[in-house]
């Protein structure tokens, strides 16, 4: 099933943490064959090092600077190596991407940085019949009968939360919903109920969220692990593996797995009880488990805080939005869902989607070698007029084509999740979790933004500069 231990094969989960950390390329090699200049799209001739700091710090204004400065693609010079990255900024490319061979276009490879964290199961990480068995195993737990399941669960998390607010409290709503989005989490998808393992859980899962890109890079060179924050950030690790398979390995001989609606319980069901091969084995379950907090955590809540400050700047749109909350039908969470939508799109959480070519490929007209990462700007996408009539403002209508009088946006302009086989198996939970956690918000509170925000990098995801502070005053 896999080359690496399992948790099954030994007790000692630092060795399995080690083995996750040592055992891998981190962001590819830094002696593969340099691509030349000439062969790749123009772009800046600053150092790797320099383009490297310059798109994971300051990508909002990177990105709309190289697209004025080259056009509709550009090619930037990553470390290690000067390792080429294109991006493309047409919904023709982006979709031309997504409906790539997925042999040839690898999504591992882009993603293989996270590699140390999320472990060689994660399914941002697989490529090929792997990702494949992985996929089929993990979607149903997805789907929208499971999904249905769920929104209770995410409903008294978010209910719990946004109760214990103070009327006429003001304060930084992004701090809030990592808080909500966390609990959920560690509730509805590891299933923990027990407040000692929550309280264990809790300073672990952060700390392994909050992990700054410099640490991310520097596992280019593994001979930084024994110094400062890289050491820490194994050691981080190994605690919440050892809680995580614990966790797996008690719910392992739980007489009430099949009963349980958790996302965990769901996932080791998964796959023909007769078949060992076709289940999760425990090193498996926890790769996925941590995929889904990093892709799942401070995403959802940056959306949410943008989301709440977007409707305390907008009194209409704050009306309409509790009329939608208060109905809680389908046409109210659709509504709901929309504010999300348009929340994602004004203020993209993640910059870019990559693939990287295994094989000389042609994209959007361009011969490409193999070995050139490429994919769409998120960044550019969702801010052009073309693809989005009145990017600056705050529409959610766009997203509902029986209001609009326009064709809802297709999965080439509107990327958050990404797209093709390779789109974010979890967006469907997200959508459902944002919405339901603004129902649970705007049933009691009028809401205010007292000050403007703008975005800015934090980890590896793009967050309010300010929090996106709000004033919540409980509704008459």
């Amino acid at each position: 099933m896999t080359a690496e231990l399992t948790h099954d094969a030994t007790a000692d989960t630092r060795a399995l943490t080690m083995t996750r950390f040592h055992g891998r390329s981190i962001i590819g090699s830094p002696n593969q064959p340099k691509i030349p200049r000439g062969a790749l799209p123009p772009g800046p001739r600053w150092p790797a090092l320099a383009q490297t700091v310059a798109l994971m710090r300051f990508r909002h204004q990177l990105h709309p600077y190289l697209h004025r400065k080259y056009g509709e693609v550009f090619t930037l010079r990553l470390i290690p190596g000067g390792r080429p990255l294109v991006l493309f900024t047409t919904p023709e490319a982006t979709k031309e991407i997504f409906a790539g061979d997925p042999a040839v276009f690898h999504a591992g490879k882009g993603n293989a940085v996270l590699g140390p964290i999320m472990g060689q199961h994660s399914l941002l990480l697989q490529d090929g019949v792997e990702h494949h068995r992985a996929r089929k195993l993990v979607m149903p737990a997805f789907l929208g009968h499971a999904l249905r399941g769920y929104r209770s669960m995410v409903a008294e998390v978010a209910a719990a939360e946004v109760d214990g607010w103070a009327d006429g409290e003001e304060f930084a709503s992004l701090e809030r919903m990592n808080r909500l989005t966390l609990e959920v989490i560690l509730r509805v998808v590891f299933g923990v109920t027990d407040e000692k393992r929550l309280a264990a859980l809790r300073p672990r899962v952060n700390a392994t969220v909050d992990i700054n890109p410099g640490i991310l890079l520097g596992w280019a060179y593994p001979w930084l692990q024994k110094f400062g924050p890289w050491r820490r950030t194994v050691d981080n690790q190994v605690e919440l593996d050892r809680l995580m398979y614990a966790e797996i390995r008690e719910r392992r001989t739980a007489t009430d797995v099949e009963d349980r609606k958790d996302v965990l319980s769901r996932l080791m069901a998964a796959g023909d009880p007769e078949q060992p091969h076709d289940r999760l084995d425990d090193t498996e379950l926890r790769d996925q488990l941590v995929t889904l907090l990093l892709a799942g955590h401070e995403t959802t809540a940056s959306a949410l805080s943008w989301a709440l400050y977007e409707l305390g700047r907008a009194p209409e749109l704050l009306r309409r939005s509790q009329a939608a909350a208060d109905a809680g039908d389908s046409d109210g969470l659709a509504w709901l869902e929309a504010v999300l939508k348009e929340s994602m799109r004004l203020h993209p959480i993640i910059p870019m989607v990559v693939r990287t070519l295994m094989e000389p490929t042609n994209v959007a007209g361009l011969d490409l070698p193999a070995g050139t990462t490429v994919g769409p700007s998120i960044l550019m996408s969702h801010q052009q007029e073309s693809n989005f009539p009145d990017p600056d403002r705050f529409r959610p209508e766009r997203f509902l084509p029986e209001l609009s009088g326009t064709e809802a946006p297709s999965l080439h302009v509107w990327i958050p999740f990404g797209g093709g086989v390779r789109r974010c198996i979890g967006a469907g939970f997200s959508l459902m979790e944002g919405a339901e956690v603004l129902r649970q918000v705007l049933t009691r509170y009028d809401i205010s933004a007292p000050a403007d925000d703008v975005p800015k990098v934090r980890n590896i995801t793009s967050v309010p500069r300010k929090g996106a502070r709000i004033r919540v005053t409980r509704r008459s």
